[in-house]
Formats: C-alpha cells, structure tokens, sequence
C-alpha cells in the first residue's frame, strides 16, 4: 500500500513519539517492521483528532512493553526519524502526536518531537 505525503508524515510523527515511549542494554531486538505494524492504527487519529482507536492505544502500549532496552529504545526513534525525514507535518499533527500516549494511558518521561535526539532515550 502506498502512503500520500501527509500519511507519511503523520506515520512518522507517530513513529518519533513511539520512540520516547521506550524506556528501561544490549543490541535492539525491535525492527521498523514491528514498530510499523504496531504503530499503523494511530495514523487516522494523527491526521485527524477525535478519539484514538483501541487497536491504535493497544499497539503503543505493546510498544512500550516490547522496547525495554534502550537500544530498542532508540532503535524506535531512529525507525521512526527515518521514515518522516524530509516530510512536511504541521503543528497539529505533531501535537495529536505527542498528546497520544497520555490519550492511551502511557506516561513518558521526555517530550515526543520530532527532533528529538535518539541517542538521549535511555
């Protein structure tokens, strides 16, 4: 399936915050396949507000309970920088983005932004 601009742009926004929601140090264990798969749900919710979708807060929170190390940890974050690089987004994607591990019951420590710096996850 082919994704338009904005999809992959909100794709990638979603990717960047599914980066900071790995927390807890060996070699990552996470591919972007299963970042991707996990992730995937949340792409309408992040192009449009409302209400997340179950199977969207059902992926971050296997997410986060998959990405304990911190090379998974920042492997989701690199997966996730990679794939929106060099695509536009706007602020209100960015923010639905960063609102949507709250929105899912996932508490994170760090802000979700596309910018943020991969190798400061821990």
């Amino acid at each position: 399936m082919a994704f338009s601009g904005v999809q992959k742009v909100v794709f990638l926004v979603v990717l960047s915050m599914a980066a900071a929601l790995s927390f807890g140090g060996a070699e990552a264990a996470l591919t972007c396949g299963q970042v991707v798969n996990k992730l995937m749900p949340c792409v309408s919710y992040v192009q449009n507000g409302g209400t997340p979708a179950a199977n969207c807060c059902g992926g971050i929170r296997a997410l986060y309970g998959m990405a304990q190390t911190t090379p998974d940890r920042q492997s989701v974050c690199n997966c996730l920088k990679q794939a929106i690089a060099g695509i536009p987004y706007t602020g209100a994607n960015a923010g639905l983005a960063a609102g949507l591990p709250g929105k899912c019951g996932v508490n994170i420590p760090y802000k979700i932004n596309p910018s943020t710096d991969c190798k400061s996850i821990k």
